[in-house]
């Protein structure tokens, strides 16, 4: 049995939210058909396949897709990381037909590769990041191998790879002479590779980002065709400033030049290139982030010399902080000084760390006392949290900007998917650094959202390891109520299942949470953190045998009965150590535990209680000792045939089941009445059943009479109307449910295994 804590809404207007832009449109609308059709594929891909004998995947003959659908399933399967030897085996043949082929962080051979990919007619490949078995030779020979892709596959993207895992001098590239766009950032890719990928007859833009490349003159091979050059951390570089740009200014056709730098690579050659005027004509883009000696002054004079400029990179420099750097006109900037410059710059460095790092400290400044709801910053916070999962300081300064967007009720106006996204993606941070207090606080802190704790899909399994384990780890008191409180409502929403596999940490959990029940009784203290003590207690034992044992190991009966006599006249305590106590009094085993005359005396009084809730937990105690017989009583037989009448007359006395109540009572399933019904001999005990059920039946019908009949349980209502020695009132409620159940029924549909059964005739 649990209780939904009630929360009490402030009294506060909800924050502005900019409903209009792409990130509330997009995050808040339902997902699309092909969206959910890829999902469901990728999620279950073998049952839509047959294997071949060298145990790969293929679609079934009837399975067919269209290209651009057949694209998006390759970029589905690469974003959850799913491409490996096995799963690639559906794109080999020709019922699927590839153009643009996403396989990023893919742990695949090259003969995988070659079967899987090499036949398509593709112009674009982003193999990033792939396993080290396969190298850029494997690939470049893979894709030669083909004569049509040799002529027109345009984009290749190879950053993060090997350039050949037997000879470093291999050259390959000259096969592409249809490539127009090439990256190979984060290699070892030296002179003579550049002197080779230079001589392509079509190439177009270049990223030879952090290689090892010393000498950039071969590029003026290129230099009457090639438009865009990125450059970033050239840190092998030994050129001269001035031979650098002597080679920058012949490539008059550029329109994008990255020179940028993450600040440990010291070079002026971004400075001396903004006081040339003679150079770079045609430019649009200029990224110069991350270089030192940098100002707007130096910036803006360049800039208004090529007034068909529309970007500028000043991230992580001193510059960026005039009106007409702002990034607010036609002229893009990314930089730290507003909001703009930094939500530019997550845009345009999300695959950067230390670019991310920097953007993210700027923005958490920003964010400190934000007062307007930002699902589009949100979404740039998720997009660098996931690209750099390994990073602690990424991942360190995420949580707390993603604090600072979602605290003081920012996160209402959040769409749930990003919510979702964000505490998935911070729980894997916590996973990956199990150490990190502030990360694991910070976490914490998201968690306390009560919108997201009640609204928002995540691992809620995952979320109760983490709070039990901070809870059992740490004593700041401000951070020990805020993790009984997110303890008291996820342990709503765990399964039983689950609530078994955490068996060891809630040995300890009980322990701590009692120690807490007992510091306040002790104290004689009432406070929140008491209170979502006892609530976390009560939903930790809802149908969990192990969790109320360890409560009976730990001496929780004693406490609670220290507890009900320092709180006499404090109804809502007590019907929170009731509502625990009739958790324990529905495991069987545990039954005998409870027979201790003080505790049966107390409920016996409690049972009499003017406040409805309190009377109700106690007759559900009662209710549960008495259904096991006469045998299993091992106290006073008189005071059992007392208990029965007293039982039975106090529920006599109860408003109807429909009435209100302060503790909102839910269960995870009926199926600890169904015994309570079949108790024909003690109809106090069937009484208190059926008047439980009535009420949540009554206030949520789809819940409850769903659950009903899923689990069979109608029969036994059926089985008590049937029966010629039921209680009236018994009876009276009993149909009731029935009806209930009935109209439920009507409206959605009675399941085709259920049949009504025939009332026994008596003649």
């Amino acid at each position: 049995m649990v209780r939904f804590l009630h929360v009490q809404s402030r009294q506060r207007p909800p924050p502005p939210i900019c409903s209009d832009c792409p990130a509330v449109q997009a995050e808040a609308s339902p997902y699309s058909l092909l969206d959910i059709s890829l999902k469901a594929l990728t999620a279950d891909l073998e049952k839509f396949c047959t294997e071949r004998q060298d145990g790969t995947l293929c679609l079934k003959e009837s399975e067919r897709l269209p290209q651009e659908v057949a694209d998006r399933l390759l970029q589905t399967m690469a974003f959850h990381e799913l491409l490996n030897d096995g799963t690639v085996g559906i794109f080999r043949g020709n019922q699927i037909r590839l153009k643009q082929a996403c396989i990023r962080k893919a742990k695949i051979s090259a003969l995988s590769f070659r079967k899987a990919f090499c036949h398509h007619k593709l112009i674009e490949l982003d193999a990033t990041g792939m396993n080290a078995d396969i190298s850029i030779a494997d690939i470049v020979s893979g894709l030669g191998s083909n004569k049509w892709i040799q002529q027109n596959l345009q984009c290749l993207v190879l950053d993060s790879l090997r350039l050949s895992l037997t000879n470093p001098y291999e050259r390959c590239f000259n096969q592409l002479s249809g490539l127009r766009a090439l990256s190979i950032t984060n290699v070892r890719f030296h002179n003579e590779d550049l002197v080779e990928i230079a001589s392509l007859p079509r190439l177009e833009s270049l990223d030879i980002s952090n290689t090892s490349v010393t000498d950039i003159t071969p590029l003026l091979a290129c230099k009457d065709r090639l438009k865009s050059l990125s450059m970033h951390y050239l840190k092998c570089l030994t050129m001269t400033t001035p031979q650098v740009l002597d080679v920058i200014r012949q490539l008059k056709y550029l329109n994008h030049l990255d020179i940028s730098d993450d600040q440990q690579f010291t070079s002026d050659i971004p400075v001396s290139l903004l006081e040339q005027k003679d150079i770079l004509p045609h430019l649009v883009s200029l990224d110069i982030s991350g270089s030192k000696y940098i100002t707007d002054e130096a910036v803006e004079a360049f800039v208004k010399q090529r007034p068909a400029m529309q970007f500028v990179g000043l991230l992580a420099t001193d510059a960026g902080y005039s009106e007409f750097l702002s990034g607010e006109g036609n002229l893009k900037v990314s930089g730290g000084a507003n909001e703009i410059q930094i939500s530019e710059a997550l845009k345009r460095y999300s695959e950067r760390s230390y670019f991310v790092k920097e953007a993210f400290f700027r923005l958490f400044t920003q964010t400190c006392f934000m007062r307007i709801t930002k699902p589009e910053i949100l979404k740039l916070v998720i997009v660098g949290m996931r690209n750099h999962p390994l990073d602690l300081a990424v991942q360190l300064t995420a949580s707390a900007c993603s604090l600072n967007l979602t605290r003081q009720g920012l996160s209402a106006g959040m769409p749930v998917r990003l919510l979702s996204d964000v505490i998935h993606l911070l729980l894997k941070a916590v996973e990956n650094f199990p150490e990190q207090q502030q990360l694991q606080k910070n976490c914490l802190l998201l968690l306390s959202s009560v919108r997201i704790l009640q609204d928002v899909p995540f691992n809620r399994f995952e979320a109760v390891k983490l709070v039990m384990q901070w809870l059992c780890n740490h004593e700041n008191q401000n951070m020990q109520r805020m993790a009984v409180n997110i303890s008291s409502i996820l342990a709503l929403k765990l399964s039983s299942e689950q609530t078994a596999q955490l068996s060891a940490e809630l040995y300890i959990v009980v322990g701590e949470l009692l120690e807490i029940v007992e510091q306040k009784t002790n104290l004689n203290e009432v406070d929140t953190t008491f209170m979502f003590t006892l609530s976390a207690l009560w939903n930790l034992t809802d149908e969990s045998a192990t969790t109320c044992r360890h409560f009976i190991d730990n001496q929780g009966l004693e406490l609670f009965m220290r507890v009900l006599e320092c709180f006499p006249s404090d109804s809502a305590i007590q019907h929170k150590v009731l509502g625990l106590l009739n958790n324990v009094a529905e495991v069987r085993e545990l039954q005998s535990k409870l027979m201790w005359k003080d505790f049966i005396d107390c409920l016996s009084e409690l049972l009499c209680s003017a406040e409805i809730e309190v009377s109700f937990f106690s007759a559900g105690i009662i209710a549960n000792l008495l259904s096991r017989g006469e045998q299993a009583w091992t106290l006073s037989q008189t005071q059992r045939k007392s208990l029965i009448e007293q039982l039975h007359s106090t529920i006599l006395k109860w408003p109807t089941p429909k009435c209100k109540m302060v503790a909102l009572v839910a269960y995870r399933s009926l199926n600890p009445f169904y015994p309570l019904l079949d108790c024909f001999t003690i109809s106090g005990v069937q009484l208190w059943a059926v008047w439980a059920m009535q009420h949540v039946c009554c206030k949520t019908p789809a819940r409850y009479c769903s659950m009903l009949i899923e689990e069979g349980g109608l029969q036994h209502l059926y089985d008590i109307k049937e029966n010629n020695q039921t209680d009236p009132a018994v009876l009276q409620i009993n149909n009731e449910i029935l009806d209930t159940a009935e109209t439920h029924m009507m409206y959605y549909g009675r399941p085709k295994y259920l049949k009504k059964p025939q009332t026994k005739s008596n003649g």
